[in-house]
């Protein structure tokens, strides 16, 4: 017997405002035709004004708990993944500790922008199979509206608001490769990429928040690569392959490279989550929304192997092989 991270709950949150393409072509030169045909994304949601990457965290928290029938008070641990908090300290998963009315136990952010979700997911397992926490909240949550530049073309129209959250129980599994949890992560990272992909602004170096800037070429050349290296890695590890995969849920960030991705595995296109049209590119909350929207759908059900995998600044990218 082996223990695992078995996903018991799965919720998200959307701010309510959709911004369209075509409403985003009455402010800059761009078209809905552009977008699409580069990207795939046709809208994104806005936070309002007032509205904190604590607050879309908190309420996907709320409806990952409901989806697990699970009382707040029975989490132990809790996982943010973020790239815009609510403040540069403290964390923003203490504020969403205590919406949720807990005051025991452990939270705390975690940041590795797009890949979040993954390094998020992989820390809270390593936490859960060594005996240190029992139930754990992983939320992926972002802002990111309120880091762009509403007037560069290349950025503002890729990205937007959302959150997305599992819950995670240790459970005793067989240590078969038909397990229900968590079976492998797989995380990288190589900073000799930052200028590809960074906010130029923070604390130490400009005490301000910055914008982001993307090298889209660049970003876009590396993406696919990298991916497919750490999921090779995971069937490796797993000794299981493309035709085992029931759903795979990428990163959501440019269509183009998720179907890149998937024909390069040999992922049939028809295993393929696909949120970015209505979401465009949320960040760390890409995959728990998708995720969310897969498992509400009813597509993604107890038992099925799940692939997750996302690629994001600095460079760094991962992977998840999940058996829901």
């Amino acid at each position: 017997m082996t223990k695992r991270s078995v996903v018991r709950g799965c919720g998200s949150y959307l701010p309510r405002q959709v911004l369209t393409n075509a409403e985003l072509a009455t402010r800059i030169d761009t078209s809905d035709e552009w977008i699409v045909q580069r990207t795939g994304i046709r809208q994104r949601h806005i936070a309002a004004d007032g509205e904190f990457t604590s607050h879309l965290a908190l309420n996907a928290a709320h409806a990952a708990l409901a989806d697990a029938g699970m009382d707040a008070q029975q989490i132990d641990l809790i996982v943010l993944a973020t790239s815009t908090p609510d403040n540069t300290f403290p964390a923003t998963a203490v504020a969403v500790q205590h919406g949720l009315g807990i005051s025991h136990g452990a939270a705390f952010d975690l940041q590795a922008v797009c890949s979040g979700f993954i390094f998020a997911l992989a820390t809270a397992d390593n936490f859960l199979r060594t005996g240190g926490y029992k139930r754990a909240l992983v939320i992926g949550a972002e802002t990111f509206s309120r880091i762009l530049d509403w007037n560069d073309r290349g950025t503002c129209v890729l990205f937007g608001d959302g959150a997305g959250a599992v819950v995670l129980e240790a459970q005793e599994q067989p240590g078969k490769s038909f397990d229900r949890g968590v079976l492998t992560t797989h995380l990288r990272s190589d900073g000799r990429h930052k200028s590809k992909l960074y906010v130029d602004g923070g604390p130490s170096s400009t005490q301000t928040v910055g914008h982001l800037r993307m090298e889209g070429r660049e970003v876009f050349k590396h993406a696919v690569g990298m991916i497919t290296d750490v999921i090779e890695d995971a069937f490796a590890a797993t000794g299981l392959g493309a035709d085992d995969i029931d759903w795979f849920v990428p990163h959501q960030a440019n269509k183009r490279i998720i179907d890149a991705s998937a024909h390069k595995l040999h992922i049939a296109p028809r295993k393929v989550v696909l949120t970015v049209d209505l979401h465009g590119n949320t960040s760390a909350a890409s995959i728990p929304l998708a995720l969310s929207v897969a498992v509400k759908d009813g597509r993604i059900k107890k038992g099925d192997l799940v692939l997750l995998e996302a690629m994001g600044g600095g460079f760094t990218w991962g992977s998840a092989l999940v058996r829901w």
